[in-house]
């Protein structure tokens, strides 16, 4: 470890000049970050401790050395960033720290902060652990007015806090910037919103902005009208949980494990928008109110495999849905073990594996998509696999419809989470109508299977008549 500690010590104590002095001595700290963290446990706490004390705050208090990518304000001349991203990635932080650096930058600066209530603006924005308090610098104290409702920074920048469920109080007042907190949840929303913009016309002076106002919104993503309007006309960020090196060890896993694949999960973890398409046969609380939550009985009467083969290898996926029909009269969805991109010999061989993995009593397949070619095609795989070739008279939104009356009805659930299947079957719309990308191969597939089980025609049973 040499050559001055990549810089560090030549950092000079924060009361020379204050902020301003540690941001621009600072502007190395990223890469020396970089360069520590490639450092072994013992060689970082010997690098600590060469530090002095203003050194060590120095380096703490430089957000651009610890901030990830995308907590980081977007290039080019934009009026709105709009931060859609996951629980726990850093969207408080991110917004406190770029409301504080205008603050510094700015001193008559009048910026707007609009919570989804006037107490989650006091709890999180301006009093929370990664609010505007918490990530002041040393020797600066901003002042909270909280029966007042206002900030007051150092500089002479003031913040004001709204609540979203009151768009009239927005009605009047100025603001050269404003952060909006978890707008998804605002009770009025776009007229907040609204009212919002049309106060946001003071032009900002100073160095390193375009000369116009700007806005940053950080939320979870709901699907709602103004979600919508903002990723048509922002600067958008994207990201999950897990983007976010600093939170607790195991913390992502375990949220993770309970909610992966679920609507929550994919919205609250991964920063999904979700949302529902008119006139569609499944929608998202009909797929989450069909989810298994119970364990699944032990023994079934039936496992069948339902396949929808790809027309060619660089096509569409091939769909392999099992199902099974339980002795309590309920058909359940097992696995989605749908590939893509393999050769007839290749996803052949995961339906081969996937009848073994379950014991299934047979396998679905269309003999419209060359059905006699493929059941030979698994038949070469193995001679032994129960095939049934079935004829589709309707089309595949049609053939659905009688199926997500099961879901309806409770008849059939999802024994598990299976987004991408999920996804097809909420894009399949009441008439036969698809709006997803593709084809539904995985929906189709299991439409097929719980067919089968549930909607085929009974079979003949034979039974002694007394003469």
């Amino acid at each position: 470890m040499s050559g001055g500690h990549g810089g560090l010590l030549i950092l000079s104590p924060q009361g020379r000049g204050g902020a301003e002095a540690v941001t621009r001595e600072a502007r190395g700290l990223k890469a020396l970050v970089e360069k520590v963290s490639g450092l072994s446990a013992r060689e970082r706490r010997w690098l600590v401790g060469e530090l002095s004390q203003t050194q060590r705050r120095t380096l703490d208090e430089y957000w651009p050395a610890w901030a990830h990518e995308g907590q980081e304000p977007p290039a080019g001349d934009w009026s709105t960033w709009l931060m859609l991203t996951g629980r726990g990635f850093g969207k408080t932080r991110a917004g406190a720290e770029w409301v504080s650096a205008l603050a510094r930058a700015h001193p008559e600066a009048r910026i707007a902060l609009v919570g989804a209530t006037l107490d989650d603006a006091r709890k999180v924005m301006v009093s929370g652990r990664s609010g505007v308090l918490a990530v002041a610098r040393t020797g600066e104290a901003p002042r909270f007015a909280a029966t007042e409702g206002i900030v007051r920074f150092p500089s002479g920048a003031t913040a004001f806090l709204y609540s979203g469920a009151c768009p009239e109080k927005l009605r009047g007042p100025e603001h050269h910037f404003a952060w909006c907190d978890e707008i998804a949840k605002w009770r009025h929303g776009e007229e907040a919103w609204d009212n919002l913009q049309l106060g946001l016309r003071l032009a900002p002076s100073g160095s390193g902005e375009p000369g116009r106002p700007r806005t940053l919104v950080t939320t979870t993503p709901k699907a709602a009208p103004l979600i919508r309007r903002l990723l048509a006309t922002s600067a958008v960020t994207r990201g999950r949980t897990a983007d976010n090196l600093n939170l607790p060890p195991g913390h992502v896993e375990r949220m993770e494990a309970e909610y992966r694949g679920t609507r929550k999960g994919r919205e609250e973890l991964d920063g999904e928008l979700i949302e529902d398409v008119e006139g569609a046969l499944w929608t998202r609380a009909l797929i989450e109110g069909s989810r298994q939550s119970g364990t699944l009985p032990r023994d079934f009467r039936r496992i069948v495999i339902g396949v929808d083969p790809p027309a060619s290898a660089e096509g569409d996926a091939c769909g392999i849905v099992a199902c099974a029909l339980g002795k309590d009269g309920i058909a359940y969805v097992l696995g989605d073990h749908s590939v893509r991109g393999l050769s007839p010999e290749g996803w052949a061989g995961q339906v081969v594996a996937a009848a073994a993995a379950w014991g299934a009593d047979c396998v679905i397949v269309e003999k419209n998509q060359g059905g006699d070619m493929v059941a030979s095609v698994l038949r070469t795989a193995d001679p032994a696999l129960p095939v049934r070739p079935v004829h589709a008279r309707y089309g595949k939104g049609d053939r659905a419809e009688p199926v997500a009356m099961l879901f309806e009805t409770g008849r059939a659930k999802l024994a598990g989470s299976f987004p991408e299947l999920e996804d097809e079957l909420c894009a399949m719309i009441r008439g036969g109508g698809y709006a997803g990308r593709g084809s539904p191969d995985r929906a189709d597939a299991m439409v097929w299977a719980l067919t089968e089980l549930m909607l085929g025609v009974p079979r003949a049973v034979p039974r002694i008549t007394q003469l």
